[in-house]
């Protein structure tokens, strides 16, 4: 197309290179641009705005086209785009060097592969340093946690050895506590016998006391049972008062025996957990199973006393047990010396007890019967009316399917053609019929409302019945189970004489 290159010009300067055959030159219709030159080496690229006329007529193959023929009533406008190629003073050279230009030299690709190479080097050099320290280490460590592993192992032995001799010098003491703590139970119901039955009488008249206060509405009644059991706690209070200087010391001693002797326990107890413990924590190893990680135990500092003063403590135990062991023997010598004449009130106040309690079963029995057969005619009354609540309910049931073929008669007629749709005989006589069922569904309706309501009232009725009936059953339960039997399980026959 060209004769020959021209080098690259300056804007608005014409362009150098003659044209020798092909179209003309587009014609510019923009400005000219250029782009950065940000390294020496990278050429100016610069493009402008021009015009495209449309191509000259061509034949195609054996057919004659006009390729820019274009129909009638369309326009053909020109194309504009950007002059990549033809606006460096139309060179191709210049326009082939300034679309592939090197972004590096030769010199900086060279520096890159010798910073890999160094860079690959000095790693391998460290991370053999690094191995071999690693290797150290290693075998440091797993010396100084296996001497570890062996120091505590034999510390635990030594704890383990201390734990067994004080439990079995706590067992020791525990054993004698036991046996002195029973020749005081024995020397105590010597003298207690009378006591011993006057609390259990007083136990038992509570015990009715408090089993009649479950009695429910009508039927928690201030009766003559009631205050005959009042009447017998203050005799037995009475009683009891009379023998309350006697037996101070030897419940006192009792109960500082027991509270001994459950100390004596606890420490038992706390010391074969601590073995347990301890055994096991001897007996681990890293071939265990369940061993787990817990995070922060090594911070967490449960001991609350030192071991010498968990010696001291165990000791104390141990010394106040033989303390109360010679305050028991000393007391039983005092016992033995005691006796006291015994109150004879309590068996009349016993008797008059259980005759009201019989009174007040029988009077409960005869109202228990009364509202059997009041329950009784309620229920069958009950079943009537929901024998007739259901047949009308079927009633109003079989009058749909009438209802149905009426209203599909009526719907179906507002479907007859033009004058046809007229009001006739037979249109009055289904709105009568529709009417007429309307007004006899809700008449059964209402009908079966009265009876619901008459039911809920009867309903009512029995459930008010059924409570009473059942607190009644509570009360007769309460006194003739609860409370008989337990003045039956324990009769007072006699008195002990000394």
């Amino acid at each position: 197309m060209y004769s020959q290159l021209q080098p690259w010009s300056t804007v608005g300067v014409s362009p150098c290179m003659e044209q020798v055959a092909g179209p003309p030159i587009p014609t510019r219709v923009g400005e000219f641009y250029k782009t950065p030159r940000p390294h020496p080496w990278r050429p100016t690229l610069g493009y402008e705005v021009i015009e495209m006329a449309p191509l000259p007529a061509q034949p195609i193959t054996n057919l004659l086209v006009d390729a820019c023929r274009t129909s009638h009533g369309l326009a053909a406008e020109s194309l504009k785009f950007p002059n990549l190629v033809t606006g460096f003073d139309r060179n191709p050279s210049h326009a082939a060097r300034a679309a592939l230009y090197t972004r590096y030299t030769p010199c900086d690709w060279l520096q890159n592969e010798i910073k890999l190479y160094n860079e690959a080097n000095a790693n391998r050099y460290y991370s053999g340093k690094l191995c071999k320290n690693n290797a150290d280490l290693m075998r440091e460590v797993d010396e100084k946690i296996k001497e570890g592993q062996i120091e505590s192992g034999r510390k635990l032995g030594e704890r383990i050895t201390d734990v067994t001799f004080w439990r079995n010098e706590v067992a020791s003491e525990l054993e004698r506590l036991i046996v002195e703590n029973g020749k005081m139970q024995d020397s105590r119901r010597k003298l207690q016998t009378v006591i011993q039955i006057l609390e259990g009488q007083l136990h038992i008249a509570q015990e009715c006391l408090y089993h009649r206060e479950s009695r429910k509405g009508i039927d928690l009644v201030h009766d003559e049972v009631e205050k005959a059991l009042l009447k017998e706690v203050e005799i037995v209070r009475n009683s009891e008062k009379k023998l309350k200087q006697i037996m101070d010391r030897c419940i006192n001693q009792l109960t500082n025996g027991r509270a001994v002797q459950h100390q004596l326990q606890i420490d038992i107890q706390n010391k074969e957990t601590a073995l347990g413990i301890d055994n096991v924590c001897h007996q681990m190893n890293n071939f265990t199973r369940g061993l787990q990680y817990y995070g922060g135990i090594e911070r967490y500092d449960s001991s609350i006393i030192t071991p010498e003063f968990w010696t001291e403590a165990t000791n104390s135990i141990v010394k106040k047990s033989k303390s109360e062991r010679t305050k028991s023997h000393q007391l039983r010598n005092d016992i033995d010396n005691v006796i006291n004449a015994i109150v004879h009130e309590i068996s009349e106040a016993w008797a008059k007890t259980n005759q009201a309690l019989d009174r007040r079963v029988a009077e409960m029995l005869e109202a228990k019967e009364k509202l059997q057969t009041h329950l009784h005619k309620i229920q069958k009354e009950i079943f009537d009316v929901e024998k007739s609540t259901a047949l009308i309910q079927k009633t109003i049931a079989d009058k749909s399917p009438v209802l149905k073929v009426a209203h599909t008669r009526l719907e179906a007629r507002t479907h007859r053609p033009n004058n046809e749709l007229c009001k006739d005989d037979a249109q009055f006589r289904l709105n009568k019929e529709v009417e007429d069922i309307n007004k006899i569904v809700y008449d059964l309706n209402m009908k079966l409302q009265q009876s619901e309501t008459q039911h809920q009232q009867l309903l009512r009725t029995r459930s008010n019945l059924e409570s009473n009936l059942k607190s009644k059953i509570d009360a007769l339960f309460i006194d003739r189970e609860k409370c008989m039997g337990l003045r039956r399980s324990c009769p007072i026959s006699s008195i002990v004489k000394y």
